[in-house]
C-alpha cells in the first residue's frame, strides 16, 4: 500500500456519497455552503465547483475513470490505475458489477484508517506556514475539543488563510484536490484528527469518520 492508495479511496467514497446524494436529493456534505474553504478561492474554482454540483449520476461516470480521478486529484492516470489495482488485491476497493466502476469497500478502507492508518503513515506537526485547516482546525471538527489559542495544523499552501504548524498531507496534491471537493475535504481532514490526535480526539474523528464510511 502507498499514501495515496488512500486518497485515491477516500475520493471513491467521495463520489459514491455524492451519487447516492444526487440520487436522494440530498445534499452530500453540510460544507455544500459558502464560507468553508480556507483558502483564497480562484473564479475558476467557483465555476468548477457549480458544474459538478450539476452533475446526473450518469454524466458522473466519467469522474471514476483514470482520468477523471487523475484530473480531479492530481494524481498520475498510470498511478491512479495502479492503486486501484493494489485496492482491489488486498479487498479494500472492488469493481461495481453492473457498471465495472472502482469502489471503494467503506467497511475495510474505515478498518485501516482507524486501527494501521497512523502506524502506516504518521504524520508530526513541524513549522509554521501558512496553509490549509486540517485536523482539529478544519470545518468538520472545528470548535471541538480544541483548547482556545492551540495551534491549528495545517497543509502548507501559499493561498491558505491560516497559519499554524505544519502537517505533511497523505499526498503531495491534497490541497489541490480538497478545494475542488468538500467532502473530500471532510474524510481527509477526519483523517489526519486520527493520525495526529490525543486518544479522545481521535475517537470523536473515528466517530464522524464512521457515518461518513457507512
Amino acid at each position: 500500500m502507498k499514501s495515496q492508495d488512500i486518497f485515491i479511496l477516500l475520493k471513491l467514497a467521495s463520489l459514491q456519497r455524492q451519487e447516492k446524494a444526487i440520487i436522494e436529493k440530498q445534499s452530500p456534505s453540510k460544507m455544500y455552503i459558502h464560507g468553508w474553504e480556507g483558502w483564497e478561492i480562484a473564479p475558476e474554482e467557483v465555476d468548477e465547483r457549480q458544474l459538478a454540483r450539476q452533475l446526473l449520476p450518469l454524466e458522473q461516470a466519467g469522474r471514476y475513470t483514470a482520468r477523471g480521478l487523475a484530473k480531479d486529484l492530481g494524481v498520475g492516470k498510470t498511478e491512479v490505475n495502479n492503486a486501484i489495482k493494489r485496492c482491489i488485491a488486498v479487498g479494500m476497493a472492488t469493481l461495481d458489477r453492473h457498471t465495472n466502476r472502482p469502489k471503494a469497500n467503506f467497511k475495510v478502507l474505515r478498518e485501516f484508517i482507524v486501527y494501521g492508518l497512523k502506524y502506516v503513515f504518521p504524520a508530526a506537526p513541524a513549522e509554521i506556514v501558512r496553509g490549509i485547516p486540517t485536523s482539529f482546525a478544519a470545518p468538520v471538527l472545528e470548535g471541538r475539543l480544541m483548547t482556545a489559542g492551540e495551534l491549528i495544523y495545517v497543509w502548507p499552501d501559499a493561498r491558505g488563510k491560516s497559519k499554524g504548524q505544519s502537517v505533511t498531507p497523505l499526498f503531495n496534491s491534497v490541497p489541490y484536490a480538497v478545494k475542488r471537493d468538500p467532502l473530500l475535504y471532510e474524510y481527509l481532514a477526519l483523517v489526519d484528527a486520527i493520525r495526529l490526535g490525543s486518544p479522545r480526539e481521535a475517537d470523536l474523528a473515528e466517530q464522524l469518520l464512521h457515518e461518513r464510511l457507512k
